[in-house]
């Protein structure tokens, strides 16, 4: 499992207001959580994605060139890449998560799906800038990073994390990835707040990971979920509300909480794709080709030095 920093989980947990990093989310229960969220009807980003990489396989296989190498940071269930890897035939495939025991089971099965592709499971943190194995070649690499995960950075970490992704490729190499672009506020709020109430599930469980990391108290039902768009950020936010006066102890602090406060735990930025075009030449990235769905809701970005 990746080294936890209890003291920047608690830093967050004391500002105000209060914030809990999106990337704890992805515990086992909350990966499997996840997967439930792409399912849902409301949820049209993974369909929309696979629709679109599906009808564009061909156009992007031979834009892309040979690949030797696909990288794929917060891989989880590997499922993307495997169709990408079936697609450009790379002799390795690694993918890097923090939820290192549910990405292993998912390299595993990719091993068995694609004989003789050399599939390797690293545990890391992209943000943090990631070293891959020495035996990993660099010639030929493309990073693969699917789902509009991008979009849950705030634009200066958005930056920062192409930047690191860059590093990771020489000027033959490239990125393959999501963003999901803006839309009727609508469509936007049900993908983060379906009728099911899977999402709510997903977003209140990132307590009960606190619990275990940190020795926290917190008590699952004594929050709210709640999602919208922001406007002016062109971001939905999700925050967790409590529903009481509560006190949250962990060792060596606690937070007390108004009835009707919130903890932040994710943005999703909605990025104009000439808006996203610009950050990826800012991170390195000059030449980007884009193919988008026919209601414009979706686009997968082939990025270069």
């Amino acid at each position: 499992m990746h080294p936890t920093h209890p003291s920047a989980i608690t830093e967050g947990l004391n500002q105000h207001p209060a914030r809990i990093s999106p990337k704890y989310f992805y515990d086992q229960r909350g990966s499997l959580l996840f997967e439930a969220i792409t399912r849902l009807p409301e949820y049209y980003p993974t369909r929309t994605e696979n629709a679109l990489m599906q009808a564009h396989a061909a156009d992007m296989a031979q834009q892309l060139g040979p690949v030797r190498t696909v990288i794929e940071p917060g891989a989880g269930n590997c499922e993307k890449a495997s169709v990408l890897c079936r697609r450009v035939r790379p002799t390795c495939f690694v993918g890097v998560d923090i939820s290192v025991d549910f990405l292993q089971t998912a390299v595993q099965r990719l091993r068995a799906d694609i004989p003789g592709l050399d599939a390797r499971a690293v545990g890391g943190d992209m943000t943090q800038g990631l070293v891959l194995p020495a035996d990993i070649p660099r010639a030929g690499r493309l990073v693969f990073y699917p789902g509009s995960s991008i979009g849950n950075f705030d634009p200066p970490h958005a930056l920062d994390l192409l930047r690191h992704m860059r590093a990771l490729v020489d000027s033959d190499g490239g990125l393959l990835i999501g963003i999901d672009l803006p839309k009727e506020v609508a469509v936007l709020e049900a993908a983060y707040d379906d009728a099911a109430g899977v999402t709510a599930a997903f977003n209140r469980n990132v307590l009960t990971h606190l619990n275990r990391l940190i020795g926290s108290d917190f008590v699952e039902e004594q929050w709210a979920h709640r999602a919208f768009f922001n406007r002016e950020a062109s971001r939905i936010e999700m925050h967790l509300e409590a529903l009481a006066p509560i006190r949250v102890r962990w060792p060596g602090g606690e937070r007390c909480f108004a009835a009707g406060e919130r903890i932040h735990t994710e943005n999703s930025y909605k990025y104009p794709l000439a808006v996203f075009t610009t950050l990826l030449a800012q991170a390195g990235f000059s030449r980007a080709q884009a193919w988008t769905d026919e209601q414009g809701w979706f686009a997968v970005v082939h990025a270069r030095p």
